[in-house]
């Protein structure tokens, strides 16, 4: 299992296994990829062979080795009760009476209130989800796929019908986006099989994209957002340099595979257009072959096939490909903007091992509330509320966002929220800033 410190009567640290007594400093040694340990609510686990089967990626675990990951386990476990099942093999033990609950740079008072707001979220019923809202976005979407079709085939596929069908294809596909983030978070229905089924429907038939790929790259997200080497959103593949670390540090070593201080400019022919219909799609195919996910390779042929059939015959095998690239670049322009509005401008830095709410609140902010931007982005404009509270569904966001605000000026904890325009204004703003930092330290440091 990895060995591990215990406490034996003299109060000294000694080799033990199950059942034993472990301090901090013994669990944070074990935090590489072949020995990780976790603390959760005082236990202690060896999960390093459990890692390779996590339904939610090994590097979800392995970002938590050596740590405390009590307030991530139940930031994603719908049924945390279940889950215990498939942890107790894996205990070794628990921290030492004298060990505190929390590690490192975590602020125990943060962390009590608020797992007390969770609790009263809980009461509240702001985890129970209203079926019927999810019903009817499910069915305004499937409702927009068969106009935009239907359209076609009754009137014809001059230019102007084109474009209609194309904006409302992309429309289709940007809120099957939003609405298959709710079931990957486990926050439509009681058990994970349904959502876990109704995932595959979504992106897979739906979207033609990968669950499994989905899960493993969005809970490394959301357990470490905007951390280096850890949030795999923030890995831009050295073509853009983000926050104030990373720039500096490319300036100082003299990298320069792009012009950096003008990728707030070359960031509207590179970032929006390309990111779905290039770059993630290559990505997912070459992950669902390589891992062999072969259920998400068949909902991923669902999606085509049914796309093909329906579209070759009105403009010809090229016509309809042609038609599709289309979409996937209005739609990644949409995806682009509302993902990046919330994170982008925020703190981009290496790890500091801050408690939950301070983590996800350095990282995230919100956009003003109405019903176009709820709608625009699936109600991902209430983002901080989201990362706190996962698999919460999003019609309760509004209701415990001013729970979240006033807990925050509690603790001096800044909750930054902004207008649309404004959160799209500051991607290219910050983009701007990050790359005088590169310039600035390419020429003088």
């Amino acid at each position: 299992m990895g060995g591990g410190g215990q406490l034996n009567d003299s109060g000294k640290v000694s080799n033990g296994q199950a059942g034993g007594v472990y301090t901090w400093e013994e669990v944070q040694s074990h935090n590489s990829r072949n020995d990780q340990w976790v603390v959760i609510d005082r236990k202690v686990y060896n999960v390093t062979q459990w890692a390779k089967r996590h339904p939610g990626g090994f590097r979800v675990l392995s970002h938590y080795a050596g740590e405390d990951a009590t307030e991530a386990f139940a930031a994603f476990h719908i049924n945390q009760k279940f889950v215990q099942k498939f942890m107790k093999p894996l205990l070794l033990g628990e921290l030492a009476p004298t060990e505190p609950s929390h590690d490192r740079n975590k602020n125990a008072a943060v962390m009590r209130d608020f797992h007390a707001l969770r609790t009263d979220a809980e009461k509240q019923g702001l985890f129970r989800t209203k079926p019927l809202f999810f019903f009817l976005h499910l069915g305004h979407i499937i409702l927009l796929e068969a106009v935009a079709w239907l359209m076609l085939c009754y009137w014809g596929t001059s230019w102007t019908l084109t474009l209609l069908c194309s904006i409302m294809l992309s429309t289709a596909q940007s809120q099957a986006g939003w609405l298959q983030h709710d079931f990957g978070h486990l926050s439509v229905f009681k058990t994970s099989r349904w959502n876990h089924l109704m995932h595959h429907f979504v992106i897979g038939h739906l979207k033609g994209a990968s669950a499994s790929w989905w899960n493993h790259r969005h809970f490394q997200h959301h357990a470490k957002p905007n951390v280096y080497l850890k949030d795999p959103d923030i890995n831009m593949v050295n073509v853009f340099v983000v926050g104030n670390v990373q720039p500096v540090e490319y300036g100082i070593k003299k990298i320069k595979n792009w012009p950096y201080n003008y990728q707030h400019q070359y960031f509207f022919f590179v970032g929006p257009p390309l990111l779905i219909p290039i770059f993630f799609h290559f990505q997912i195919i070459k992950t669902m072959i390589s891992r062999r996910y072969y259920v998400d390779i068949i909902w991923f042929l669902s999606f085509y096939i049914r796309y093909f059939y329906c579209y070759t015959p009105l403009y010809g095998p090229f016509g309809a490909m042609a038609l599709l690239l289309f979409v996937r670049f209005l739609e990644s322009h949409w995806f682009v903007w509302v993902t990046q509005m919330s994170h982008l401008p925020m703190e981009i830095d290496y790890e500091k091992h801050r408690d939950w709410l301070t983590m996800q609140l350095q990282s995230t902010c919100n956009i003003e509330q109405s019903f176009f931007n709820d709608w625009f982005s699936g109600h991902l404009n209430f983002q901080i509320e989201h990362h706190l509270f996962p698999t919460m569904p999003r019609h309760s966001y509004h209701l415990v966002a001013p729970q979240v605000h006033a807990l925050c000026e509690k603790h001096g904890i800044p909750y930054q929220t902004k207008t649309l325009w404004q959160g799209f204004a500051d991607v290219v703003t910050s983009l701007k800033s990050s790359g005088q930092l590169w310039l600035d330290a390419y020429l003088y440091k």
